[in-house]
């Protein structure tokens, strides 16, 4: 019995990919008057989004890339703007703070081979890059809990965090509420490109478009060279760990401990090259909490509640891809492992250059071809 055909579903531009990165462009999107859909894969994706530190960090992106820390400084002075349509248009309060964050060092070498990299930021930059070296004193006038272990800290006033999981809640309600549709379709198979736009072969049917952003994390590597494009990504493990509620004391993140607006404490700073397991190991683990507690120790009376590992989505110089496909014209390649930091910057200047064609960013920078040899 011959099965019975459906007719394509329509969308001016389909995202593949409705985390962080994906909802954020499609927000973007929306606002140049766009018709957006999201074809995403459902809860049995890999999910990077959910696994996210929330940091909005500015300091020492960048160090081998100047047009990265260019970008980064330019989404962290959008974020307050977009979290404030964030709460406006659906009532939820994301809890960004930018108020300055520190990278905590635990010897005298890594805090002094740290000031050099934030100098060569700084000379790169024509000196228009703050930040500033705090011994042990100076910290405690931050956080007055920093342990006597902690040598000293480099400080910048343009760092900040938010609470990841609120900013997927109010990027998914605030795209909803706009018209804007989510199709927890499965994997998106096979991108076809039309004489007129592209056909997108999902398991619950096709979808025809004129153009196609793809943001599927991880999935980007097959889906990219269909349409003229290349996601030379690999999956790198990070392990978090989440503490019981204590009264609060840390007011401003820290590279590897936050504390959060529950009054919980978030901890991680692991970075292992594991293929596709997304899980916990006791050894990890314990490095984290051990390094975490150098750092506070009165996270050592503390239980743990629970811990996660998540994936991020890393090219081989940890740099974003942005790309605009020349052979089918109408494909954008939007790849990254910082969607918190970055996510304001999708939002505004990324989404706009999608829609409009224009671009004031300096995107050759984080074209794919910088990896062919």
């Amino acid at each position: 019995m011959q099965a019975t055909s459906h007719a394509a579903r329509t969308a001016d531009l389909c995202l593949v990919g409705g985390g962080l990165v994906g909802l954020a462009v499609g927000l973007g999107l929306q606002r140049n008057g766009l018709k957006v859909t999201i074809l995403d894969e459902g809860d049995i994706a890999l999910r990077a989004s959910r696994g996210n530190f929330g940091l909005v960090w500015v300091q020492g992106k960048g160090d081998t890339l100047p047009d990265y820390a260019t970008v980064t400084r330019l989404s962290a002075r959008l974020w307050p703007q977009l979290a404030q349509r964030l709460q406006d248009g659906t009532g939820i309060d994301i809890e960004l703070q930018q108020r300055g964050g520190l990278y905590l060092s635990l010897s005298e070498q890594e805090l002094s081979a740290r000031e050099a990299m934030l100098l060569k930021m700084q000379h790169q930059a024509g000196g228009e890059y703050p930040f500033q070296r705090l011994d042990l004193k100076q910290v405690r006038e931050f956080i007055p809990q920093a342990g006597p272990e902690v040598t000293g800290a480099t400080w910048c006033p343009e760092d900040g965090h938010l609470n990841p999981l609120r900013l997927l809640r109010a990027l998914t309600e605030l795209f909803l509420r706009q018209g804007g549709q989510i199709r927890n379709s499965g994997r998106v198979s096979r991108i076809t490109p039309l004489t007129t736009g592209f056909r997108l072969a999902t398991p619950e049917g096709d979808w025809h478009c004129d153009k196609v952003v793809l943001s599927a994390g991880l999935g980007n590597r097959d889906l990219a060279p269909q349409v003229g494009l290349s996601a030379p990504l690999v999956p790198n493990r990070g392990q978090v760990l989440i503490t019981e509620r204590v009264q609060p004391f840390l007011h401003y993140p820290t590279g590897h401990v936050r504390q959060t607006g529950e009054s919980t404490v978030q901890i991680g700073d692991s970075k292992e090259d594991v293929g596709f397991d997304s899980g916990t190991t006791t050894e990890v683990m314990a490095q984290i909490a051990a390094r975490a507690t150098r750092m506070f120790p009165l996270l050592r009376d503390l239980r743990m509640v629970r811990a996660w590992g998540a994936l991020r989505i890393m090219t081989p110089d940890g740099y974003p891809i942005y790309q605009a496909s020349s052979q089918y014209p109408g494909a954008y390649l939007v790849t990254c492992h910082s969607g918190v930091t970055l996510g304001a910057l999708h939002e505004g200047p990324i989404a706009n250059w999608i829609a409009t064609d224009t671009n004031t960013l300096p995107l050759e920078a984080f074209h794919a071809r910088r990896f062919e040899s």
